[in-house]
């Protein structure tokens, strides 16, 4: 039974890092058009996600961004050797955000940031070839964090941060084995389902005005691990389709589960270049220490609260970077245009490729766009094509029931498209 189910532990890793392995950075329009560049640029209440600590610099006592995206993603899988193949088929996600600050004084700021950073569904067709790994996933998760910044010096120096509250929620299914089935022929599956659990974390940030000049700028931003801890009745997995025969390696039936899975904590370093008022350049570099995410441990419970099965999953990850880059055109007081790229690096590494998160290397290319229709109000969008780097990969760690290991490799192409619109606001 272990051994059959070593390979759930997946599912949670999915419900925090990002749905069906598309970790598609959604945090503010502008940012995104710039290839989703912000922690050197001051330009909205959007500061509130990728760098707190410029709040104070906002020239308006009050900003306030809200928006959203339609994200359309696929993955397409193949294995040539034995002739199969599968295409996800995921209905549109729609993550969303809304960040604010106000200025108690002219060295005080305070914010708020409710943002959807990880968050939506992927469905295999039903009995493909890697049914025993997964079916579906279904995935969501809200980060409220208050803020505060702090102008330190005068003009030049400022810093910012503040709690994280994450709540999140993930309905996974999958066939128990390869070829496992009741007496009707209905392929053997468990559903793992759990909601409401929640975790704290917190962020620091600092920026710095290089000149006197605010043509450069200097950003930094660091977002702590975040230990998820999955408790007794945060969830449960439902075993259907069962043979009724001492052979099959479980019942029919419920179980509780408690699990463990560290969120690797992230440096982001930023500059930004105002030469003029119709140019703005900005780079960015994120580095996520996924390497604290080596394996993940997950325990099912019996009814008298005992532990009925241990399974033990290693996963391998190493620390990976993500490097951005972007600029923005003004050619006018009420349009601002921007264009960006970046470049995000997978932390998966051999023999831990799984369909659960087709994490490959990416290129995201970004545009997009502000209306200003008043000295108040903006109109932003944006857009970005994410295209992951096609890979002949496997997942080794499956074991059968007897212990046999069944590797499942293929060729992975994955892609997504996503349109975003928000209003900025400011008073």
């Amino acid at each position: 039974m272990k051994k059959v189910l070593s390979v759930l532990v997946l599912l949670l890793v999915c419900a925090v890092t990002y749905a069906g392995g598309y970790r598609v950075s959604l945090q503010g329009q502008k940012s995104l058009a710039m290839g989703h560049t912000g922690v050197a640029v001051v330009n909205s209440a959007e500061l509130a996600f990728f760098n707190p600590a410029g709040l104070i610099h906002l020239e308006n006592k009050l900003n306030i961004s809200v928006g959203g995206f339609g994200v359309f993603s696929d993955v397409a899988y193949q294995n040539t050797q034995f002739g199969t193949s599968a295409q996800t088929e995921s209905p549109v996600g729609t993550p969303v955000y809304l960040y604010a600050s106000y200025k108690v004084s002219e060295k005080f700021a305070l914010g708020l940031a409710v943002y959807t950073p990880y968050g939506s569904t992927v469905e295999y067709p039903t009995d493909w070839s890697g049914s025993h790994l997964v079916n579906s996933i279904e995935l969501s998760s809200i980060y409220v964090q208050p803020l505060f910044s702090w102008e330190v010096v005068e003009g030049r120096f400022s810093i910012g941060g503040g709690p994280i509250l994450a709540i999140g929620s993930v309905n996974f299914n999958r066939n128990l084995t390869r070829n496992l089935t009741d007496i009707d022929g209905n392929r053997s599956n468990v559903t793992i389902d759990a909601a409401g659990i929640t975790e704290f974390g917190y962020s620091v940030s600092a920026m710095l005005n290089i000149d006197n000049q605010d043509k450069w700028k200097l950003g930094f931003n660091y977002r702590s691990q975040i230990d998820v801890q999955v408790e007794a009745g945060d969830g449960e997995a439902v075993f259907a389709n069962i043979p009724n025969s001492p052979l099959a390696p479980i019942a029919n039936g419920t179980f509780d589960f408690t699990a463990s899975l560290p969120l690797p904590a992230e440096w982001t370093w930023g500059l930004s270049y105002k030469p003029n008022d119709k140019w703005l350049f900005a780079f960015d570099y994120n580095y996520a220490e996924w390497s604290a995410y080596d394996s993940l441990d997950l325990n099912f419970l019996a009814a008298d609260g005992s532990v009925a099965l241990e399974s033990i999953n290693p996963r391998n990850y190493k620390d990976a970077s993500t490097i951005r880059f972007g600029m923005q055109y003004s050619p006018m007081d009420k349009l601002d245009l921007r264009v960006g790229y970046y470049f995000d690096e997978s932390p998966v590494q051999d023999g831990f490729f799984a369909p659960e998160t087709p994490r490959n290397d990416s290129d995201g290319f970004t545009a997009g766009l502000s209306f200003n229709v008043s000295e108040k109000l903006a109109i932003d969008a944006s857009f970005l094509y994410l295209k992951f780097k096609e890979v002949d990969a496997s997942y080794d760690a499956f074991l059968e029931s007897d212990g046999t290991p069944a590797p499942f490799a293929g060729t992975y192409k994955s892609s997504a498209v996503v349109a975003g619109l928000g209003l900025s606001y400011k008073l």
